[in-house]
């Protein structure tokens, strides 16, 4: 089945246009509607075709002033290739601020490659992968921590090539991102935006930039930065003002689900111990879980099952059992 989304705009025509991904929805309220999903093309000559994404988890903000600054700021003319933007691509939850779609409880993120006579989240998943990331040469999918997680400074993910030569080329790519982290990851998830764009032929790049619910300037002016500097680097924009970025200070980190994530096995209120950016031992106490439900009851002690950088922490103090309370990462 064709995925029935309508794109305003011709994405093969050269220069600068926005519009809307014109998803069906009939509702109550507008029977013969349609859900905007914002887009835009900047396309000009011969270079990459990369595809730059926000709002994949509709509660992560700065992606989306990113990706909304790209598409006032740049010129056609500073373009060489084609960016397409998507500053919103999981509308839904970006317009209720939400990680999921408040229309079918959907996580973008975790649905590729989607289903074209699926829900609405799964039909953007669809459309993503099978229109538009075929023939990018790069994806980047700019994340945060959201409402419920804060990360240290922030990072950059993407997919282990496995070979030395090109795990090399891939760093030195990353090290173009003005972010203190990066993790090459071993295997990820089959339904993220990243293994989408490897089964597409696209290199992956995905950013978590600090969180919390809230916007960060300072991390906020490095990303912007460290996007622009990438994409001079590749060759997808010419006569752009930026700071140029060799980050040989990056932190290469590897994480281990078995021992770096930290998990409330208890419902209480999270009082952490350590701080972001902390390195904690295997066994050592990391959190308090408080239970003011129960006088007398003394507070649950929480211990970290590895040794680690603290790379994020929950924001919420109220926690329930399955929570995730800090992810850790370790030196590559």
């Amino acid at each position: 089945m064709k995925n029935p989304i309508f794109c305003e705009i011709d994405l093969a025509q050269d220069g600068k246009q926005f519009g809307y991904l014109r998803l069906p929805h009939s509702v109550h309220r507008s029977a013969y509607g349609w859900i905007p999903i914002p887009i835009a093309s900047i396309r000009n000559g011969e270079g990459p075709t990369i595809l730059i994404m926000a709002g994949n988890h509709g509660d992560e903000y700065e992606g989306q002033i990113i990706v909304s600054r790209l598409i006032r700021e740049l010129d056609a003319a500073q373009v060489r290739g084609q960016l397409i933007l998507l500053p919103m691509a999981n509308y839904p939850a970006a317009s209720a601020g939400l990680r999921v779609s408040p229309l079918d409880d959907g996580n973008l993120n975790r649905l590729f490659p989607g289903n074209p006579k699926g829900t609405p989240t799964q039909i953007i998943a669809d459309y993503i992968e099978h229109t538009l990331m075929p023939g990018c040469r790069y994806v980047v999918d700019l994340h945060s921590g959201g409402s419920s997680l804060l990360y240290h400074g922030g990072c950059l993910l993407t997919i282990d090539p496995g070979e030395e030569e090109a795990r090399t080329a891939l760093r030195g790519l990353m090290q173009k991102f003005d972010v203190p982290h990066a993790c090459l990851l071993d295997k990820g998830t089959p339904a993220a935006s990243s293994w989408a764009a490897l089964r597409q032929g696209a290199t992956p790049f995905i950013s978590e930039l600090a969180g919390g619910g809230f916007v960060s300037p300072d991390v906020l002016q490095r990303a912007w930065n460290g996007v622009l500097n990438f994409l001079t680097h590749v060759q997808a924009l010419q006569g752009v003002p930026v700071e140029p970025v060799d980050n040989e200070d990056m932190r290469f980190l590897r994480i281990e689900a078995a021992r770096h994530y930290v998990y409330a096995y208890e419902a209480g209120l999270f009082e952490p111990l350590v701080a972001l950016g902390a390195d904690i031992e295997a066994g050592q106490p990391v959190a308090r879980l408080h239970h003011p439900e129960t006088p007398g009851r003394e507070p649950t002690l929480v211990r970290s099952p590895g040794a680690g950088l603290v790379l994020c922490k929950r924001v919420p103090a109220q926690t329930q059992r399955g929570d995730c309370l800090y992810q850790l990462a370790a030196a590559l």
